[in-house]
């Protein structure tokens, strides 16, 4: 487990990011025959992990995922940032806290640096139908000091 984590850790400094070089591969969260959803990591050091066990496009209250990624920030407290936007307009902006202080919600919080979280499980959220268009979602963990845990930039393709 160590020299995966190590091996890891050198291909992350090591990538093109890192040296200013080509962005990170886009990858495919889920996909079906109506909608797919594509995320890239829009943060210079790390690329992460992500995927949607069902991907419909009647999303259900609860979805389960599979994350995972190397830490470079302690995250005592952690928040989710989403920004929706739909054909250049901005649709949705929230945030949603993850881990706080006396409410941890993940085994993850409290995690420190150079550790792991490999999360699969349930997501709750409102459910409903995403509509026919294509939509852009920008998506940042954060820790209580507004360090970048995760950043990604999203698309979904709805048909």
């Amino acid at each position: 487990m160590r020299v995966l984590m190590a091996a890891f850790l050198v291909w992350t400094l090591l990538s093109p990011q890192g040296r200013g070089g080509e962005a990170w591969p886009t990858h495919t969260a889920c996909r079906d025959e109506s909608l797919q959803v594509l995320y890239q990591s829009c943060d210079a050091l790390q690329d992460f992990g992500l995927s949607v066990d069902q991907c419909l496009k009647q999303l259900k209250p609860n979805i389960n995922i599979r994350f995972g990624i190397i830490l470079r920030e302690d995250i005592k407290e952690l928040f989710l940032d989403i920004a929706l936007f739909s054909k250049g307009l901005s649709i949705l902006n929230f945030s949603y806290p993850i881990c706080e202080v006396d409410l941890p919600k993940f085994s993850f919080c409290g995690r420190r640096k150079g550790e792991q979280i490999s999360y699969a499980g349930p997501v709750y959220n409102p459910g409903f139908e995403i509509p026919e268009g294509e939509y852009q979602v920008l998506l940042e963990l954060h820790n209580q000091d507004h360090s970048t845990v995760a950043c990604a930039n999203a698309t979904i393709l709805c048909s």
